[in-house]
């Protein structure tokens, strides 16, 4: 292992990240040891993100790293937000989906189908104060995701909203919501519609909050609509093209849930090679077995290999080229990698990986959504397989 490469650390190569990348990757590293760290297992019994962090990601100019600086945005690129969760991912996976719903699906969507007027009234805020939550799903509108039953009745300069959403990142601590509603049910998906909506406008409500198996501090709730009026001006693009919204932007998005994939890996991984040297049984270290050995190498090998898949998904969507295979792959493997090595790690750490007070066993807990939310791991094959096939 090279000298530079700390051993408890699985780092990229320097030279595949410029040197701006590698100032904001070892600020975010640090960002994360110091200030999430001492508080993940507080609120991962809480079920609560803490408030101070949520104000210091917004400090830290984290949650709109995309938009441009003259609209309080840190003016960065989509690779610099997926280095950003990767980090973060690596000490707490669920502080990392806030920062990633915020930044591949909200600013992402504000900036590429927001009019002047959407961007000037709402990228500021999301890069000062405001979280926005991304509202597609339903109870009946998973996988399907296009068969929602969420309503948008016009009338007069609004739209009547009515309809229930289930399973929405972020919507205890949101105060925007982008919702993807149907205008004409005939229509199939040529209906869909993408608005913005307000935490407080009346007939809209955070309704229950799910409680969750793992990534318990990152809220997930249902969203009511009972007769919920909102003014045209909200309507994000054009009436009837929302689907092309949520395809794209969860074409993105995938990519983010990879890289936070990733980082829990790394996570999992340097927790399981500390131990491994710390740990004693028949007179020396458990890293001096050989079988613990093999277990790190294969750990860290799937970890390269992941990380590879995700750095050249965000690569080529930066290049402006097709990409939508390679995201599904970077998604479905590093969700895979993910799973197995949080799993090997709480084996390594023997009884002790499977109490709460060590904090592998939460990387285990938090590994499991990475096959199932922004796209199953079955519907990433049926991508890459339709792809490879056309």
């Amino acid at each position: 292992m090279p000298e530079t490469q700390s051993a408890t650390e699985l780092t990229p190569p320097l030279t595949s990240l410029s040197e701006e990348e590698v100032m904001l990757r070892d600020a975010v590293r640090q960002f994360a040891q110091q200030e999430i760290a001492p508080r993940v297992r507080e609120m991962d019994e809480a079920q609560k993100l803490d408030p101070e962090i949520l104000r210091q990601l917004f400090a830290l100019g984290l949650m709109a790293i995309e938009a441009p600086p003259e609209l309080g945005g840190a003016g960065a690129s989509f690779f610099s937000a997926l280095l950003t969760v990767e980090e973060i991912a690596r000490v707490d996976p669920a502080v990392a989906v806030i920062v990633d719903v915020q930044n591949t699906l909200a600013v992402n969507a504000l900036l590429r189908w927001g009019n002047s007027d959407q961007k000037q009234k709402w990228l500021p805020c999301l890069a000062e104060n405001t979280v926005c939550a991304y509202a597609l799903s339903e109870a009946g509108s998973g996988s399907d995701a296009f068969s929602l039953t969420t309503q948008a009745r016009p009338q007069g300069d609004s739209f009547i909203l009515s309809g229930r959403k289930l399973w929405i990142s972020n919507a205890l601590e949101a105060d925007l919501f982008l919702v993807f509603a149907t205008v004409n049910p005939e229509a199939g998906y040529r209906g869909i519609t993408a608005f913005l909506v307000e935490r407080g406008t009346p007939g809209f409500a955070v309704g229950h909050k799910e409680d969750k198996m793992g990534i318990r501090a990152s809220s997930t709730c249902e969203l009511l609509f009972d007769d919920c009026r909102v003014p045209r001006e909200n309507v994000l693009g054009e009436i009837g093209k929302g689907y092309k919204i949520a395809i794209e932007t969860l074409n993105e998005g995938r990519i983010g849930i990879a890289a936070q994939m990733l980082g829990l890996a790394e996570g999992a991984w340097s927790l399981a090679l500390r131990y491994s040297k710390e740990r004693k049984q028949f007179g020396k270290a458990i890293a001096e077995f050989q079988a613990v050995q093999f277990a790190l190498a294969e750990m860290a090998t799937q970890i390269e290999a992941a990380r590879m898949l995700v750095y050249n998904a965000a690569r080529m969507k930066l290049a402006g080229v097709p990409f939508v295979k390679e995201a599904a792959m970077a998604k479905v493997f590093a969700s895979s990698v993910a799973e197995e090595v949080a799993s090997k790690a709480v084996e390594i750490h023997g009884g002790y990986g499977f109490v709460k007070d060590y904090p592998v066993e939460k990387f285990y807990r938090d590994a499991k959504i990475g096959a199932i939310y922004e796209g199953t791991s079955n519907m990433q094959l049926a991508t890459i397989g339709k792809l490879i096939l056309a």
